[in-house]
């Protein structure tokens, strides 16, 4: 029994990463597939072939987002981007959502943004107990103007799906800085301790 056991288990551990990683890629993959009804009917590859081919929306796709950044990077470009943003703030509620989601998306797609700037130790959701979070920046206006100390902004994901979470605000004092990367946080958060990052300092000693 104990030599099925631990077979059943090896077998778990070689297959479900893999099974996980497909399931997840033809989720992707299906997904982008849907932009193929952008196209017209007689334009549709699946007509143009006879046959199905997953992957022309990831195609189709990539080719749409380089499109889009190679006009919005010229003068022409940068100015209709403009002229759209302009009247998008016109239109109630829906200038409120578009500005949001465009403000959070600059933060974490533009070459200049670093949503997540440093990974901490906090305690959360109470004293004595700890997590992992990230630093986001800092109070401005007039919420910096009611917090006497210095406080950051704390991003606090929940386990294993780190896309939801928690914002805070935390004294600078009561968090500890660590030397992980953002990766290996993120990895550490999503096997919910599982996979923990390297040692830093046996890391450093490997590289001398």
């Amino acid at each position: 029994m104990s030599a099925f056991r631990r077979w059943l288990l090896t077998g778990l551990l070689v297959i479900v990463p893999g099974v996980i990683t497909a399931w997840v890629l033809h989720w992707i993959v299906s997904t982008l597939d849907q932009t193929l009804q952008i196209l017209p009917g007689d334009w549709q590859p699946d007509k143009l072939l006879g046959i199905h081919i997953p992957g022309f929306g990831v195609l189709l796709t990539l080719i749409i987002l380089l499109s889009v950044g190679a006009l919005a990077t010229n003068f022409a470009g940068r100015k209709l981007v403009e002229w759209g943003d302009r009247l998008v703030a016109r239109i109630p509620v829906v200038r409120s959502i578009y500005s949001s989601v465009k403000q959070v998306s600059d933060t974490l797609f533009s070459e200049s943004g670093n949503a997540f700037r440093t990974a901490v130790l906090v305690q959360w959701p109470r004293e004595g107990v700890w997590t992992v979070a990230f630093v986001t920046g800092a109070p401005t206006g007039e919420v910096a103007a009611y917090l006497r100390d210095e406080f950051v902004s704390v991003y606090v994901p929940t386990t294993p799906n780190p896309t939801g979470g928690y914002f805070v605000m935390v004294r600078k004092s009561d968090c500890i800085e660590l030397d992980m990367s953002i990766d290996a946080a993120l990895k550490y958060i999503v096997s919910m301790g599982v996979v923990t990052p390297p040692d830093p300092i046996a890391v450093h000693d490997s590289r001398q």
